[in-house]
């Protein structure tokens, strides 16, 4: 394995509205290659209407939303397709569905090290959700989906547990996306170990803090969008995402910016 201090870093600090480049640079992927990211970003939303079924059908509907933003967490992990397929294309390398599902990395189990630590954020995530409900509303049974909504926005402990589960997923959101903004990328293509892709990639968000924070901000919005409509939206907006985190990589590591 390579040492992190031996990682070439050739990209020059990033402005604070280069992320907007890496959307338009995603898009395009999307466009050259529609049937591709499409595929991924259907699948991707009947798998969470499938979750979203099973939490309805055992009876925890409240864990929703914190699943909903597991999907922040989970993500990088699940968008190895979507990079590969973007780095095929501005390498001129031919891209097939075959390619995006079947991707040659560099470092599989370093890689699959990582999921488990993403993993493992993510069921405590929905630990911590499940006691703040149960810190604010005890054992009472979930009311439904219609009468919950005023509860959480129109109650003294719906708005507590809305600030305070905020607070806690936010802390937990933010470390997570500087742990891994760039650290799947890196493994895909580099020869390091997972520890040094995470602390690059958090040394890289350290170094361009603005840029970061407008690039989480549009992840978030994004994926809110995907989420509010039913999940229907995540079939765009997840591979638009994915596409647009390989232009990312490729910006802060190698200098590259979006044509």
């Amino acid at each position: 394995m390579v040492s992190m201090d031996t990682i070439q870093v050739h990209g020059s600090r990033m402005e604070p509205d280069e992320p907007w480049e890496w959307l338009a640079a995603g898009w395009r992927d999307i466009l050259a290659g529609p049937a591709i990211s499409l595929t991924y970003g259907i699948a991707f939303s009947v798998v969470s209407l499938g979750l979203a079924g099973a939490l309805f059908y055992f009876d925890i509907p409240h864990l929703l939303l914190p699943f909903s933003a597991g999907f922040m967490l989970m993500g990088p992990m699940l968008a190895v397709g979507l990079y590969e397929t973007s780095r095929r294309r501005q390498g001129g390398e031919p891209v097939s569905l075959r390619t995006a599902l079947f991707v040659p990395v560099r470092n599989p189990t370093q890689l699959a090290s990582l999921g488990v630590i993403l993993m493992a954020a993510h069921l405590i995530w929905i630990r911590i959700a499940t006691l703040l409900y149960a810190l604010f509303f005890g054992t009472q049974p979930f009311p439904g989906l219609e009468e919950s909504i005023s509860i959480l926005f129109f109650s003294f402990d719906g708005l507590g547990l809305l600030v305070v589960g905020t607070a806690f997923g936010g802390v937990l959101a933010a470390a997570v996306f500087a742990l891994t903004a760039f650290s799947v990328p890196i493994l895909m293509v580099r020869d390091v170990d997972a520890v040094t892709a995470v602390l690059e990639s958090v040394k890289m968000v350290r170094q361009n803090f603005w840029p970061m924070v407008v690039w989480a901000w549009l992840i978030v919005m994004l994926t809110a969008v995907g989420i509010v409509t039913c999940f229907v939206g995540l079939a765009v907006t997840f591979p638009l995402i994915g596409h647009a985190t390989w232009h990312a990589y490729r910006r802060a590591f190698d200098g590259v910016r979006p044509d």
